[in-house]
């Protein structure tokens, strides 16, 4: 078991809690005391905004980490992903692939998005240059990659 940690919400806010999805009515401390998968809102990249391949990746795990049920389905196309992604990524980039691909592995989804975060972040502001090709293919109603994870209930990610 981990050590105790409290996650603070806002009125309103939405946490991803082992799949489920809470709302606060008003501000709240939510003290964890074991291991759990929860992702906060703030935290949740739109299907929209997943417009290139680092963007892309991001929001396959945390699609895993919301939608426990089909993260194995999920898993090989993570894997394919970042092979296809560490093909001439910088390598601060393939380090942090490399990293990603050991989390998601261990099913560890958080962890692996805190170390993505930082290069989804650098490709907003064009510091990067996102590695691999841009996808076109569905995922639900959304235009996401080339991998079938169409299991996926985006639903809730967009609601």
């Amino acid at each position: 078991m981990s050590r105790p940690f409290s996650v603070s919400l806002k009125p309103g806010e939405r946490i991803f809690i082992n799949g489920a999805v809470l709302r606060a009515d008003r501000k709240v401390s939510v003290e964890f005391l074991n291991d759990v998968a929860f992702l906060l809102e703030a935290y949740v990249m739109q299907a929209e905004r997943a417009t290139t391949p680092v963007r892309q990746l991001y929001f396959l795990i945390q699609a895993m980490l919301i939608e426990p049920k089909s993260a194995d389905s999920v898993k090989k196309s993570v894997v394919e992903m970042i092979l296809e992604l560490g093909v001439g990524a910088s390598h601060e980039l393939g380090a942090a692939l490399d990293q990603v691909e050991q989390l998601v592995d261990g099913g560890r989804y958080f962890d692996a998005l805190k170390v993505l975060r930082p290069f989804v972040a650098e490709c907003l502001h064009g510091k990067i240059k996102d590695a691999g090709k841009q996808r076109n293919v569905h995922l639900g109603n959304h235009l996401i990659n080339k991998f079938n994870v169409d299991d996926i209930n985006v639903k809730q990610l967009n609601k």
